[in-house]
């Protein structure tokens, strides 16, 4: 049903159950001018130039994924914007930020720039663009803020030419830089010269196994890693994320931490928690290969506890396509590390809610608002209330499917979750009130996704 008229507005999606971290409830959302205006009871909602009966399906705000991988520019064989938030779409994410890995590395204020009118010209959904912490521009740092980098990236765990993990002292003076910014640092927590010094002597000794991977990635390289940044943290009173927390002793750290005052942030991804290195054969064998590793069994149940207790903030997913070249060789070090995720985090841990392992409430909780809240764009993302920009995701709980790699969007469509069948799905995806993907097709042209702004996530500096 449509209606016009002068108090007509744009959008109704009704006849739903309205989902926030709170509670459910039978409800409607009101949309005009990309904003969201009224959120309540059908009854409430003005008359509208379209409605969309959900026809009692649940209604979320639109998912944010923070640590994505997109490719371009410089690896457009294994994804691209157009591809990327194509899937996006299709799984429910409304935002993403991408990492600063890309050729080349987005480590100055021209690579953010770029990196922003590329994606503005193709993207789905909003995007936020990462700039690169390196030894060698930590001058460029405010002026990579100022051009629109959402925040940056620290790898103290790379072997990656293009993104070098920095020496501790220019991560000191880059912490410090980024604080007076008001801006969070994502970091990759792992210790650099223990993955060298153990992968060195794995390749000596001739092992090739995907085993052999996680020897290099052990326990203790996260577990450092994760006490060092959160002490430089708490020096210099920078925001810190920790990215794709994959070990069980580094939660304990993390907890300290929070306990402590310091402003800092966790994720974790599906394949931690679905996944360990008993699943390997069935998951691809050495095409599970991902960096930090999925680890043995033992390590999903606390993650999974520290996700539903809040501990970890959020959800992630580590997009990181590849070409099922790429991903199928015999050695493990030949082996490109990561796999896509972005089109199916959502559904995965839909199931988990269909199963009862969580609630939907918990799921938006770590899926929309706790990102939004992390990187300062709450609650113009993240959330249904008036004011919010209307990123609104229409859930079938009861849509059960399987995730099959040549179904997904993504270039790089080799999936360890290749065959899994879910119950709870995204069916209809709506960014800034355009709805942009819809039972699983995408139904907007590109290019109307806009680079996100954010506001500040600071702390008082420990010492000076």
């Amino acid at each position: 049903m449509s209606t016009s008229g002068p108090s007509a507005v744009d959008l109704v999606v009704g006849g739903g159950i309205v989902v926030t971290p709170d509670g459910m409830r039978d409800g409607a959302v009101a949309v005009e001018r990309g904003k969201i205006v009224a959120v309540g009871c059908d009854a409430a909602m003005p008359p509208a130039r379209q409605r969309i009966n959900v026809e009692g399906r649940h209604i979320i705000p639109g998912a944010i994924d923070v640590h994505v991988h997109f490719r371009e520019p410089g690896f457009s064989h294994k994804e691209t914007w157009a591809t990327a938030t194509a899937a996006a779409a299709i799984g429910g994410v409304t935002t993403v930020f991408d990492m600063p890995n890309t050729n080349p590395p987005t480590s100055h204020p021209d690579a953010v720039r770029q990196k922003i009118a590329m994606a503005s010209s193709r993207a789905l959904v909003d995007f936020g663009v990462y700039g690169y912490v390196g030894e060698d521009n930590i001058d460029l740092l405010a002026p990579m803020a100022e051009a629109g980098a959402v925040a940056f990236k620290l790898y103290l765990g790379s072997d990656n030419a293009l993104v070098p993990c920095p020496n501790d002292g220019a991560v000191l003076d880059a912490l410090a830089v980024i604080a007076s910014l008001g801006l969070r640092c994502t970091t990759h927590a792992e210790n650099t010269p223990i993955l060298n010094w153990r992968g060195a002597r794995l390749k000596a000794a001739g092992r090739t196994d995907l085993a052999a991977h996680l020897e290099q990635h052990t326990d203790i390289a996260a577990v450092e890693a994760v006490s060092r940044i959160a002490l430089f943290s708490e020096w210099t009173g920078c925001a810190i994320h920790i990215a794709h927390e994959n070990c069980r002793h580094a939660l304990p750290l993390i907890a300290d931490a929070k306990r402590r005052g310091i402003n800092i942030t966790a994720e974790t991804c599906p394949h931690y928690l679905f996944l360990s290195m008993e699943d390997a054969e069935q998951a691809g064998g050495n095409a599970l290969r991902v960096k930090p590793p999925v680890r043995e069994a033992g390590h999903a149940a606390p993650l999974w506890d520290a996700l539903t207790s809040g501990l970890i903030d959020m959800i992630s997913t580590d997009h990181a396509p590849h070409t099922r070249a790429e991903k199928w060789r015999a050695s493990i070090w030949d082996v490109a590390p990561g796999f896509p995720g972005v089109e199916t985090s959502m559904r995965l841990m839909l199931n988990e809610v269909s199963k009862g392992r969580l609630s939907l409430p918990q799921y938006v909780r770590m899926a929309c608002e706790a990102p939004a809240r992390a990187f300062g764009l709450y609650p113009r993302k993240g959330a249904l209330q008036p004011g919010s920009d209307a990123d609104i995701v229409v859930v079938d709980l009861a849509r059960r499917a399987p995730i099959l790699g040549e179904r997904l969007q993504s270039i790089g469509n080799l999936t360890p979750f290749e065959g899994w069948q879910t119950t709870g799905l995204p069916v209809m995806t709506i960014v800034r009130g355009t709805i942009v993907a819809r039972d699983g097709r995408i139904v907007a042209a590109p290019g109307g996704g806009r680079s996100v702004h954010r506001g500040p996530a600071s702390a008082a500096p420990a010492c000076g």
